[in-house]
């Protein structure tokens, strides 16, 4: 059972990060404002897009779970900053997505060089 609810947790994270990623990617409105709103410009958009969607390839990948989830965590403590911070609205999305990504973390934590 815990084996199809990790299935299910690592779609929803693809769905919600490859989704994040083509807004910013692709130049959306809103992501426009969003990093402009941050403060440090538009450059730092596509770095975020492009560590989304590399994030999520490595959730899929053997061996490389930990580390793609463990920057989707990483990943998630700086967008709960960003809204609690600079830009405001709810950080609740950021942290239920951190949490999702902190379960896979978890679960292949023996892939960890720390552990």
């Amino acid at each position: 059972m815990q084996k199809y609810i990790l299935i299910i947790i690592k779609i929803i994270l693809t769905l919600a990060f490859a989704a994040a990623s083509f807004f910013k990617l692709s130049g959306q409105e809103m992501m426009m404002t969003v990093f402009e709103n941050i403060g440090i410009g538009q450059w730092f958009r596509f770095v975020t897009g492009v560590i989304e969607l590399g994030a999520v390839l490595l959730i899929w990948a053997p061996g490389r779970q930990f580390f793609g989830a463990a920057v989707l965590v990483c990943t998630m403590i700086g967008a709960v900053l960003v809204h609690l911070v600079l830009i405001g609205g709810s950080p609740l999305p950021a942290v239920l997505l951190g949490a999702l990504a902190g379960w896979i973390t978890y679960t292949y934590r023996d892939q960890s060089p720390v552990s």
